[in-house]
């Protein structure tokens, strides 16, 4: 059986990660969701928050499992059996980076191959920060995240304005 990976914050999980997710999961026959639970970066949701809007939102495909993870990615593809890695690309920029990324990943663990996939057009611009930052100001973003997300977001910022 042919494992693969793919990896992120989904902070939160947008229609362009859902598109990567049920596109990965027709190429591979388990595609594993792997939620990074220590990004560098500031977080809206914690790590087990994340993992259910990501589960919530994939219960329709039957061979994607979502799992937390913490530390290097490509030692939890090592532990998981997955030779393989599925990257999402919007544009350009986002290319650079993940070609850098690619070429650390292949120096620490030179036989995982990664795969990337493009983002589909409406899904290009779509960013989880912007995501947010929109749902802040009280825009509807229910367009751009699956509904546990929408859902979510409200929630979070309204507990946060009535603070």
């Amino acid at each position: 059986m042919t494992v693969a990976l793919y990896q992120g914050s989904f902070d939160p999980i947008t229609e362009g990660h859902l598109d990567i997710i049920a596109r990965g999961s027709l190429i591979f026959e388990k595609l594993i969701v792997g939620v990074f639970a220590t990004p560098s970066k500031s977080l809206l949701f914690s790590t087990q928050e994340r993992v259910e809007l990501v589960q919530d939102s994939v219960t329709h495909l039957s061979n994607v499992d979502v799992v937390s993870y913490s530390g290097l990615t490509v030692t939890f593809a090592q532990e998981i059996g997955a030779p393989v890695m599925v990257r999402g690309l919007r544009m350009v920029s986002d290319f650079d980076y993940e070609f850098e990324m690619a070429m650390m990943n292949k120096k620490l663990a030179p036989k995982l191959d990664q795969i990337f996939l493009m983002t589909r057009l409406e899904h290009q611009f779509i960013s989880s920060g912007l995501i947010k930052e929109v749902a802040q100001l009280g825009g509807d973003v229910s367009s751009f995240v699956p509904k546990p997300v929408t859902i979510a977001l409200k929630n979070k910022f309204q507990a946060s304005a009535s603070k």
